[in-house]
């Protein structure tokens, strides 16, 4: 039985959000839009947020019983509404155990399951070899390579596209 579980949000996970999340090693492979530093107002906020959603497209990763990290799909729109992209991260001292490829797999089974895409695909910063992994161990294929894509601390850098169909999985 695996160690990792996707759950709903509580209230209660933000201090320990804002604690992984509130580190520099995590803000370097996200977007701008992912707060550095993370405080426990932001944690609140976004809990909030994804407790409101219908359905429910970002969980709580939990790992034998606590709060390690988070992992969403975030849907597309106009002639995108088949698609979703996948993002996440894990707490530092959860990672190299395996935890996030137990976790995108289960979100993938979700996602397909439960939203009406047959896509799920994400671009990853060309320096985050350890995220490629894990979505070439759930399946991911790698798309293309968008050339001086990404602006994140004062330089360009490639962004490594992936995504998986519902027919392949």
């Amino acid at each position: 039985m695996s160690s990792v579980k996707l759950r709903h949000f509580r209230l209660d996970d933000a201090p320990r959000l804002a604690d992984l999340a509130n580190n520099i090693k995590i803000a370097v492979n996200l977007r701008d839009g992912f707060p550095h530093p993370y405080s426990l107002a932001d944690a609140e906020n976004f809990i909030k947020m994804c407790m409101d959603q219908n359905p429910t497209q970002a969980f709580a990763i939990e790992y034998n019983g606590e709060y390690v990290g988070n992992i969403g799909l975030h849907p597309e729109t106009d002639v995108y509404r088949k698609s979703a992209e996948i993002g996440y991260f894990l707490g530092e001292p959860y990672w190299g155990k395996g935890i996030m490829t137990q976790a995108v797999k289960q979100m993938v089974e979700y996602g397909f399951a439960n939203l009406d895409i047959v896509r799920i695909h994400t671009g990853i910063f060309e320096y985050n070899t350890a995220s490629q992994r894990v979505l070439e161990k759930c399946g991911f294929k790698k798309e293309a390579v968008f050339e001086k894509a990404i602006f994140k601390n004062n330089r360009l850098w490639n962004e490594v596209r992936y995504a998986l169909l519902k027919d392949d999985k």
